[in-house]
């Protein structure tokens, strides 16, 4: 489908109904088609140099790592929302789907129709609550929502009603999260609202943890029993539930006995622990890698600065190498912390990251060259660069790292299958 022709999810659109499901279904099969296989690129060919390298192999692995490592029979959902974390959403779904996963899940309509434009078919469940407007979207591009309060239920059982469909749901119970979701002791009276809806099938309950991957499973352990006591009395009103999911990647790893038909994996998959503390599965490798090239070499003299403000001072002779990626890529805007990975070893940053450019001391690597591979997140060699150290720099946590990379950086895939 051309881009000209493709579904925007825009204020104007959520404003007007979207064609029928006859009409989408029609246009999908005339236009919709796989994509053209992208041809691998190696560093030296790259339009740019600086890129994102997403390691397709051990995004594989991972998947059959995690899978060794559950229960049978446990059901997995691929959390791929915001671009499968700055990985792309597209190979992500691609490799999820092959490896065995029940459902992908989302956090926006247009992200599962970008999906479902490029030929995915597979269960997609949205998370959180969706404005009356996107539920057409949703029900004609059978789209799985969450529901947390009876007007939403209500106009979404109409919705489907009208276009003759009984569309599934799940519904999202807050055990103490408080963001979405109906309280956990009151849950059993909007399941019945659900279950008395004809076009309404309440096909799963979920709720979220606030904190699972600490040592402390206080809060954790109080959660699930507010979930199973939901859990219960929905049951008690004689509704089956065919899905209960409550663990993300923490709990999965942390908390079996609150793993239920179905777990929400993201960012383990990705090869990344959502704490420092939480239970390890040999054989995890992290899948992106953020690189650049030396475009430029500087020999300083004592007394000589480096960059803007003159944050950096050579107190004698030094080396300095120029690295064409900065804050403007999503590198934190950092002083004088930090370092970049250059023929094996640590080069520390010197000076300030500006928004195209940051500045490595290489006085210590002789060897490196113009346009030589520096690595600012990942390995290279016997030394890594973690998503979790870079995410120290900026003050934040692992999943903000991941998902800052911007649009400009290259997402360079590598290791496909044959």
């Amino acid at each position: 489908m051309s881009q000209k022709n493709r579904i925007r999810m825009n204020t104007l659109d959520l404003l007007e109904p979207p064609a029928s499901a006859l009409e989408i279904a029609a246009e999908s099969a005339e236009q919709v088609r796989e994509p053209q296989p992208i041809t691998d690129l190696v560093p030296d060919a790259l339009p740019r140099p600086a890129w994102v390298e997403i390691d397709l192999r051990r995004f594989r692995r991972n998947f059959e790592v995690i899978n060794r490592d559950k229960p049978k029979g446990l059901q997995l959902v691929s959390v791929i929302k915001d671009e499968a974390y700055g990985h792309g959403a597209y190979e992500a779904a691609k490799i999820a789907l092959s490896s065995g996963a029940s459902f992908l899940a989302l956090s926006t309509v247009e992200e599962a129709i970008a999906l479902r434009d490029r030929g995915v078919k597979a269960r997609m469940l949205l998370l959180g609550d969706r404005h009356e407007n996107e539920l057409p979207w949703c029900i004609d591009h059978g789209l799985t929502c969450c529901v947390s309060e009876p007007h939403g239920a209500a106009r979404l059982g109409k919705l489907a009603a009208r276009k003759g469909k009984r569309v599934p749901v799940h519904l999202k119970i807050n055990t103490g999260m408080n963001r979405y979701g109906v309280r956990w002791n009151e849950a059993a009276s909007l399941a019945s609202l659900i279950g008395s809806t004809k076009s309404l099938l309440l096909e799963g309950v979920l709720s979220h943890f606030a904190q699972s991957d600490e040592l402390d499973k206080t809060f954790a352990l109080l959660q699930l029993a507010r979930f199973q006591e939901a859990r219960n009395a929905i049951l008690a009103l004689g509704m089956p539930l065919k899905l209960s999911h409550l663990c993300n990647s923490g709990g999965f790893l942390d908390l079996p006995q609150a793993h239920f038909d179905m777990v929400r994996i993201g960012i383990l998959t990705l090869g990344v622990y959502p704490s420092s503390v939480c239970r390890r599965i040999p054989g995890i490798e992290a899948v992106m890698s953020v690189k650049a090239r030396i475009a430029s070499i500087q020999s300083l003299q004592p007394g000589d600065t480096v960059g803007y403000g003159m944050r950096y001072a050579a107190q004698t002779p030094r080396r300095i190498a120029v690295l064409p990626i900065g804050y403007g890529d999503g590198f934190p805007r950092v002083r004088n912390q930090g370092c970049a990975l250059i023929h094996g070893r640590r080069a520390p940053i010197v000076g300030g990251i500006a928004m195209d450019a940051l500045t490595v001391d290489i006085t210590d690597i002789p060897e490196a060259r113009m346009w030589d591979e520096a690595v600012l997140m990942g390995q290279q060699g016997d030394e890594e660069i973690s998503v979790h150290e870079v995410a120290k720099l900026k003050n934040s946590v692992s999943y903000d790292v991941l998902t800052s990379w911007r649009g400009r950086l290259p997402r360079i895939y590598v290791n496909r299958e044959s």
